[in-house]
């Protein structure tokens, strides 16, 4: 999947779980601006973020 793709999809579980930006990044310890750049295909968020402890 290319980053493209990965931001629509990101954007669109985002989206159908009724959150913003925000929320998503407050519940990954990251910055909006991080979950900006996922959904515009500008970068892919690091793998350890979805590792269950």
């Amino acid at each position: 999947m290319d980053q493209k793709a990965f931001g629509a999809f990101i954007a669109e579980l985002r989206r159908a779980e009724k959150l913003t930006q925000r929320q998503v990044a407050d519940k990954l310890h990251v910055t909006d601006r991080a979950v900006s750049k996922w959904e515009r295909g500008l970068s892919y968020p690091d793998v350890t973020l979805f590792l269950v402890s």
